[in-house]
């Protein structure tokens, strides 16, 4: 009796397993699917705010909307400010719990960029000294702070920031990386050591930062293990 029962545990997690991999194996196609085609124009490099491109996956741009209300940033620092219609989502949502504003961090100026008045923006390498120092002068003491890294995608790159901003970021607020999902998780294999090298490097040397994959419950993020939780 002993060994059907151990038999019969067995069996059920070996089906749970199978059944745990064929729904990764979906997830990933459909990850792929949705990306790739957004290659061609469709899907998130045919997406909008407010009448400007908005390269995101509209999926994590709700999970942004649910940090910003559940956590009330004073400050979002925002690296990579391209068209600037993240900055302009980020201050609109601001706009809607009448609190916060949006730092935005850009190596190229661009005209025609959203103005609002939860907006500035700053020219420059966000690891450039004169960059971090100006950033944080904008930051007073006891701000509470988010930040959301989505510039130069290379590893070297991103694990600088991580090395600075991290520093801003308040306990209980965020710090995401955007596009972990390149050199092959499950995207752009070809990408070469990317934001997901970045943040496991970042991981393996801080116990102050946590992967929330409850941030990923719609399955479809463009931002896999870069939802970074500051637990202490």
């Amino acid at each position: 009796m002993k060994m059907k029962g151990l038999a019969g545990r067995l069996s059920t997690s070996l089906f749970k397993r199978r059944k745990s991999a064929e729904k990764d194996r979906i997830i990933n196609k459909f990850h792929q699917l949705y990306y790739n085609s957004g290659h061609q124009e469709g899907t998130w490099q045919n997406t909008y705010w407010f009448g400007i491109p908005i390269l995101k996956c509209p999926l994590d741009l709700w999970i942004y909307q649910e940090i910003i209300f559940d956590h009330r940033p004073d400050v979002i620092v925002e690296s990579g400010t391209m068209l600037g219609s993240s900055a302009l989502y980020l201050a609109s949502i601001c706009d809607l719990v009448h609190y916060g504003m949006v730092i935005t961090i850009d190596i190229q100026p661009r005209a025609g960029r959203p103005q609002h008045d939860r907006i500035t923006y700053v020219t420059g390498s966000s690891t450039d000294d004169t960059v971090v120092k100006r950033v944080k002068t904008m930051i007073d003491k006891g701000n509470k702070v988010m930040v959301i890294l989505d510039s130069d995608h290379s590893e070297k790159h991103v694990s600088r920031e991580l090395e600075i901003y991290s520093q801003l970021v308040s306990p209980g607020c965020y710090l995401i990386v955007e596009d972990t999902n390149v050199n092959g998780y499950p995207v752009f294999p070809n990408h070469g050591p990317g934001p997901m090298e970045a943040v496991e490097k970042f991981l393996q040397a801080r116990q102050d930062f946590i992967v929330d994959r409850d941030m990923e419950k719609f399955y479809l993020t463009f931002n896999p293990k870069g939802y970074l939780k500051k637990v202490v």
